[in-house]
């Protein structure tokens, strides 16, 4: 029977993960707005977008050692704090019709939301051991989700003409405190185990030489790339290229964030029956299909069942590779941060590379890049078999890739409370 701290801790970092895409979400789907209310071409906006990758790419180097140090709750109130001021900033920015200090709180949101991502991944992972069963695709299911419902207030937003600037300050707001509150529920464990594999300078210089690292953290720089391009470009293609409304655009992005939300929820029984490889190349052609029907398509609905399968392709290559990069959990937070770190050079990339081809061949072309990502993805999934049983520290989630199906070592017992150390937040347990 699972202890009913580790179903709340379920629950909790769940809660994480789906603010975390509301937050994100609420901006993505307004792109469109931003872009006109700032007077940005398509190249404009993309340079635009570039500085919440400069945020993130600052960060994530760090966050391995942030989370191990001052573990996942404390990181993701820290991070929630960050990207509130952030999106703050950015909606009385574009209020302002001001481009520099839209990228300055678009910074802040991409250093805030970087160190959250970590921390909830490593925590994810954590519970995931404990439970002994797949759970990093609903946990990513649940960020999904939050999408869209993020998604979904951008695109009533739009259609009630609500401003970008209200909706960024109320949703700051709510994340903030929702955020707050899931870590109060984190699995407490000490702080020890995780400064022991992850805390040094050493160790994390040596996870950037570690090959199979490293190719797992091409293989979601590829799906990343594949998610952040629909995420910043997809409702500004449909509006476009299609000559759709924006709220049609954003609910062509619903559409795509919702379909990957289902294939996350699903996801983990295909990854325990046919293993992480097959699942995953399998996704990466449903992907690339689904964006040539987006590109190809001969009206705005063939683009939205193309939007369809494009979420359904990109679904589950993050998750996984996350997963992946924690097998072996006193390496775990380190290994997150290094595939972290790798994959979201992703946005950094991929914002300018869409803008500049928008402005020359049309945005609907430019996103040929997409399917060129995946076929790269489709190639590094052999990175995420998982460790073969008796390597070192191998954690139960090692197994769910489908090769080692009938071995789930048990789940570390869960720490006394009188072992939980003081957190910033009133009833926070946890400490990694």
């Amino acid at each position: 029977m699972t202890d009913p701290r580790i179903e709340r801790a379920r629950q909790a970092v769940a809660l994480v993960f789906a603010v975390n895409g509301i937050a994100f979400a609420s901006w993505a789907s307004r792109g469109p707005a931003v872009r006109d209310s700032l007077d940005l071409t398509s190249g404009g906006f993309g340079l635009l977008l570039i500085a919440f990758s400069v945020g993130s790419l600052t960060a994530l180097p760090l966050s391995g050692a942030i989370v191990a140090r001052w573990g996942p709750a404390r990181t993701v109130v820290g991070g929630s704090l960050v990207v509130t001021a952030g999106l703050a900033l950015a909606a009385v920015a574009i209020a302002a019709g001001s481009p520099w200090l839209t990228a300055a709180g678009l910074a802040l949101v991409g250093l805030g939301i970087s160190s959250w991502d970590v921390a909830m991944n490593v925590e994810g992972a954590d519970v995931e051991r404990r439970l002994g069963r797949s759970l990093m695709p609903r946990l990513h299911a649940a960020f999904s989700l939050g999408s869209v419902v993020g998604a979904g207030l951008g695109a009533g937003s739009a259609y009630f003409d609500v401003s970008v600037t209200a909706q960024l300050l109320v949703t700051a707001a709510v994340a903030f405190a929702l955020a707050a509150y899931g870590t109060t529920s984190f699995v407490p464990v000490h702080v020890k185990a995780l400064l022991t594999g992850s805390g040094s300078a050493g160790s994390v210089l040596q996870a950037w030489k570690e090959p199979r690292t490293l190719l797992l953290g091409l293989m979601v720089l590829a799906f990343a790339l594949s998610e952040g391009i629909a995420n910043d470009w997809l409702a500004i293609a449909m509006v476009d290229g299609y000559d759709a409304g924006e709220a049609l655009g954003a609910a062509t992005f619903g559409a795509f964030v919702a379909t990957m939300t289902l294939a996350r929820l699903v996801g983990g029984r295909a990854l325990e029956r046919w293993g992480r490889p097959l699942v995953l190349r399998t996704t990466a052609v449903i992907g690339a299909a689904g964006v040539l029907l987006v590109v190809l398509g001969p009206s705005a609905p063939w683009a939205v069942a193309g939007a369809v399968l494009w979420g359904l392709g990109t679904s589950l290559g993050f998750p996984v590779g996350m997963s992946a990069a924690a097998d072996d959990e006193r390496r775990a937070a380190v290994r997150v941060s290094v595939v972290s770190s790798i994959g979201y050079t992703a946005f950094l990339a991929g914002p300018p590379l869409i803008g500049f081809f928008a402005d020359e061949a049309g945005i609907l072309t430019a996103l040929v890049v997409v399917p060129a990502a995946l076929a790269l993805g489709f190639v590094a999934t052999r990175a995420a078999r998982p460790l073969p049983v008796g390597s070192t520290s191998v954690a139960p989630v090692a197994v769910f890739g489908g090769v080692h199906r009938g071995h789930v070592p048990t789940p570390p017992e869960v720490p006394d409370v009188q072992q939980r150390d003081q957190h910033p937040v009133a009833g926070d347990p946890d400490e990694h």
